[in-house]
């Protein structure tokens, strides 16, 4: 990457050029990464470093390499890439998928031999042409419901997360400040209207004045994703207050908005306290957790009409007493493939 303000039309050369990661992963870091880049990165990937590698070995290691074992041909392919600045910070956000051939065990799950679509929300912070810190959530939970070892009650929503319906995610060009702000800030209403929430009826935050009538909402697995507010209210936004009815916002990494698409996440960016039944069919367990989060919109004329949502929920899941991988690495030594 070259020293330009625009960073994602150099970033996109960059990770098209290399979107063969079975071949090309080494090279991405090498001529993307600076060499003390900090990855934060989801369970279970963090479970032998913490949850953030420093400098390019130990990205590889910690990150690529368990891919790349698992998975072959594995290609990079990205439906959204947006850029702006944060506190004086220079992001790049992307959301897509990681296409591979399920070959090898990951983590314990038992291989398919199937090709699998791997969802992808990644933030990347950039000083002098080069990525200092890099945020990624995979939803490795969508993977395991789709080998059938998802051990948590079947998800309500639906299992679609497609590219934005204008076909818009990846622009090239800068987009006009003005749509960049109003993006932004009807998304930052928008939060400020979760937080409202009277702990009674869910009309107190008035999501119809931020949300077309049938907006998209794409959800993580183990939750799914929904269509309008009466299916989004049932599949998640219920159920999820119900749980976590104390849950305060913030410590945000980053939030940009680049013309009609707005992108944020925070490591955690939810405290809450498990205090309410029925969450994925689980009992309270009032237990104080915290959730790293991440979230793409896109901005329709004066409303939000989609919503692609990522929640580390493996972590989560860990923080509730609840380890989705037990006993998949016994299963994984008894058919030879540990």
């Amino acid at each position: 990457m070259n020293d330009s303000k625009n960073l994602k039309r150099n970033y996109w050369r960059m990770i098209d050029a290399t979107r063969d990661l079975s071949l090309n992963a080494s090279s991405l870091l090498n001529q993307l990464y600076a060499p003390n880049c900090v990855m934060s990165v989801c369970a279970p990937f963090d479970r032998a470093n913490g949850d953030a590698l420093i400098g390019r070995d130990a990205i590889y290691e910690g990150f690529f390499a368990p891919l790349l074992a698992s998975f072959s041909n594995l290609e990079r392919r990205s439906d959204i890439l947006v850029q702006g600045e944060f506190k004086a910070g220079a992001w790049i956000a992307s959301y897509g998928w990681l296409i591979g051939k399920f070959e090898s065990n990951f983590f314990g799950i038992k291989p398919t031999h199937r090709h699998h679509w791997l969802r992808f929300g990644w933030f990347e912070r950039i000083e002098d042409g080069r990525v200092v810190e890099s945020i990624v959530i995979l939803d490795v939970p969508r993977l395991m419901i789709e080998c059938g070892v998802w051990p948590v009650r079947a998800q309500l929503g639906e299992d679609w997360s497609p590219a934005p319906a204008a076909q818009d995610g990846v622009q090239l060009n800068f987009s006009d400040p003005q749509d960049s702000e109003k993006s932004l800030k009807l998304v930052e209403a928008m939060i400020a209207g979760l937080m409202s929430y009277d702990g009674k009826s869910l009309k107190s935050m008035g999501m119809t004045r931020f949300w077309t009538p049938q907006f998209h909402w794409y959800g993580p697995g183990g939750i799914g994703s929904a269509r309008g507010h009466q299916d989004y209210e049932q599949t998640h936004q219920q159920p999820f207050l119900t749980a976590f009815p104390d849950r305060i916002g913030g410590n945000h990494r980053c939030r940009i908005g680049d013309g009609a698409l707005v992108a944020s996440s925070g490591w955690p960016s939810i405290n809450a306290t498990h205090s309410g039944d029925g969450w994925l069919g689980i009992a309270a367990t009032n237990k104080r957790i915290t959730m790293r989060v991440m979230d793409f919109w896109r901005r329709e004329g004066d409303f939000l009409s989609e919503n692609w949502v990522f929640i580390d929920m493996i972590d989560l899941l860990q923080q509730f007493g609840i380890d989705v991988f037990a006993g998949l690495e016994a299963d994984a030594k008894a058919w030879g493939k540990s």
